[in-house]
């Protein structure tokens, strides 16, 4: 049985970068200051997972491509397969492949950072790394303030050029919230075509489009106030992350 993929989909998810594209990630990646863990959870199987070998595949591009810090690279990369690391996908609550983890949890990507989404998920690295989460000190004091708790979700696609702007300043609200907060802000960033379940849900038609605690805020890209004023009105005190 094979898994039935349109064939304009699938080739939006084949990792063929150029050794001029490789060269220019290197580039970008000389400015991480200190190491990052990325954590992949998929699965050998492409039956069920048909983006989970090009996942790992630009994953591992990446983690050669950083350069060293000291006698490590800055981004290391551990990788768990469903069917050999069961506790640790119960650990970490995942339940589809690809999921990819950043900050421990603050920061899931559930499906392939592809196309234009591996620009914001590049950018979230090297600010994880640097600690440059580019937010405004009102931001800071607000989120290290905040009660109750916040799941950002953004849906996003390959082809989308907004999209990684709407990525990267969730991401950064989850990372600013785990350092200078209690950390109850979660960033999941949710590929359309890899679960299109959830796009269902949300009734997505246009990306990005996100939603914060089950509820579509935004279809769009949000200004900084306008995310962190959504997630204060928000935020739950019953929610799990």
């Amino acid at each position: 049985m094979e898994y039935n993929v349109p064939p304009y989909i699938e080739e939006m998810f084949k990792v063929d970068l150029t050794e001029s594209d490789i060269e220019a990630l290197r580039e970008a990646l000389k400015e991480m200051r200190n190491t990052i863990t990325i954590k992949l959870f998929t699965s050998d199987n492409k039956i069920n997972c048909f983006t989970c070998s090009e996942t790992e595949k630009l994953m591992k591009i990446v983690t050669d491509s950083s350069p060293l810090i000291g006698d490590r690279k800055a981004v290391e990369l551990e990788i768990y397969e469903v069917s050999r690391d069961g506790d640790v996908f119960r650990e970490y609550a995942v339940e589809r492949v690809p999921t990819i983890m950043l900050f421990d949890d603050a920061i899931t990507y559930i499906g392939m950072p592809a196309g234009e989404e591996i620009k914001g998920f590049i950018e979230t690295i090297i600010r994880l790394s640097t600690n440059d989460h580019g937010l405004s000190t009102t931001t800071i004091k607000e989120l290290a303030e905040l009660s109750g708790q916040a799941r950002i979700e953004v849906i996003v696609t390959p082809l989308c050029p907004y999209c990684p702007y709407a990525v990267l300043l969730s991401n950064m609200l989850a990372y600013a919230s785990k350092v200078y907060g209690n950390g109850n802000v979660k960033s999941i960033i949710i590929e359309a075509y890899e679960n299109p379940d959830i796009a269902d849900k949300y009734a997505v038609s246009t990306v990005p489009t996100i939603a914060i605690n089950g509820k579509v805020v935004f279809v769009g890209l949000p200004y900084e106030a306008q995310l962190l004023n959504a997630i204060k009105k928000l935020a739950s005190r019953q929610i799990q992350l």
